[in-house]
């Protein structure tokens, strides 16, 4: 059993009178956090409510019917909590009626759950995201040495709880059934897109585009879709927790892009699943994007489960200077540059130190990358 860094902050914000939501993907173990959590609890339930008997027990806005569905129990996890309609309410009325009972809700989906909790819940919430493992949570179990000594099977297979530390095989053929099953259910079902085609298409094509610049533009003219259409796939995607976006950050100069967006994946075996290449790194191109998907998923881990909210960017010139991640904290800026090859020479540009003379440079390689991540 891996133990997660998220749960000691969520134990912490138990009792407070507040509705603990734990999203992620699919398959990331949300289950097997709540559970723990429980077992860790006296007096504790677990409610699956995708199950139906739960389901129709659920969705009523009865005070007195909840409770006594619910029972005497102190701590109660709805699981898959995106199944009940009308959750928001729901638990609004368990949260204002019966303070004494601890509800953690979980859910696949952002839009989903999210949406139908936000306003309902404003002020009586906690929300928490659960990714894949993350590197040091795995070294609760591995020292550094292996851990860096399994660095390219993470890179080809990624880090989903079901596929790390499996046969490659295995690894395959697990992360084939997530890419092609798991991946988009919840959009499937609950937005009703009637074209998975297009879904999968727009998946594969910006697949092939982790650490660059994605153009919607192109990305409509490549599939024959208008640039509105795939705003929406994209933002779906991301609310789904398939992809996450970068911003270009632009404060000073002209030629800084001000509106450009790079697109990477929570999960580099699930990306390559989608292009079908889990190819060793010395026989592929794109070993550098990897990298960088890998390193700043890792660093997004860190301060999550750390709890340091900070803004974070690209930045690129119209002339392609570029630094490939920029994180903000209290108004101060590091500048990031992520090198696989620890002798491939440093692109962070004069101008950009001109510019933010203030800003903290780093270069991340395999050789201190620990320093970034853990």
């Amino acid at each position: 059993m891996i133990r997660r860094e998220i749960q000691s902050v969520i134990e912490e914000q138990l009792y407070k009178g507040k509705v603990v939501i734990i999203y992620g993907p699919r398959r990331v173990g949300k289950t097997t956090l709540s559970k723990q959590l429980l077992a860790d609890q006296e007096n504790s339930r677990y409610i699956n409510c995708e199950l139906l008997e739960n389901k129709l027990a659920l969705e009523t806005t009865n005070s007195i019917a909840l409770k006594s569905y619910l029972g005497n129990y102190r701590l109660i996890v709805l699981d898959e909590a995106q199944h009940i309609n009308d959750i928001g309410r729901i638990l609004k009325i368990i949260a204002d009626t019966y303070p004494e009972i601890q509800i953690i809700a979980t859910g696949s989906s952002s839009f989903e759950l999210g949406n139908r909790i936000s306003e309902p819940l404003t002020g009586r919430s906690r929300e928490y995201l659960l990714y894949p493992f993350s590197l040091s949570e795995l070294l609760n179990v591995k020292d550094h040495i292996v851990l860096d000594a399994g660095l390219e099977g993470i890179l080809r297979f990624g880090l989903y709880p079901e596929v790390y530390g499996k046969p490659e095989g295995e690894a395959i053929e697990e992360l084939s059934q997530i890419s092609s099953t798991y991946l988009y259910k919840d959009i499937l079902q609950f937005e009703m897109i009637k074209r998975p085609g297009l879904l999968l298409n727009l998946l594969n094509a910006i697949a092939l585009q982790i650490g660059s610049e994605v153009s919607l533009n192109e990305l409509s003219r490549m599939l024959g879709e208008t640039v509105p259409t795939i705003q929406r796939y994209l933002d779906l995607l991301e609310k789904a927790f398939v992809i996450f976006r970068l911003r270009s950050f632009s404060r000073n100069l002209r030629k800084e892009i001000a509106k450009g967006q790079k697109i990477y994946f929570y999960d580099l075996g699930i990306r390559n699943a989608l292009i079908r290449n889990f190819n060793p790194l010395d026989i592929r191109n794109d070993s550098g994007a990897l990298w960088e998907n890998f390193c700043i998923v890792e660093r997004m881990k860190f301060n999550m489960n750390r709890r340091r909210f900070v803004n974070i960017w690209f930045w690129r010139t119209y002339d392609q200077k570029e630094v490939d991640y920029i994180e903000e904290e209290g108004g101060k800026l590091s500048a990031y540059e992520f090198k696989l090859n620890p002798t491939s020479k440093t692109r962070i540009n004069k101008e950009f130190i001109e510019v933010y003379p203030d800003a903290a440079l780093h270069r991340i390689t395999k050789e201190n990358y620990w320093e970034f991540i853990s």
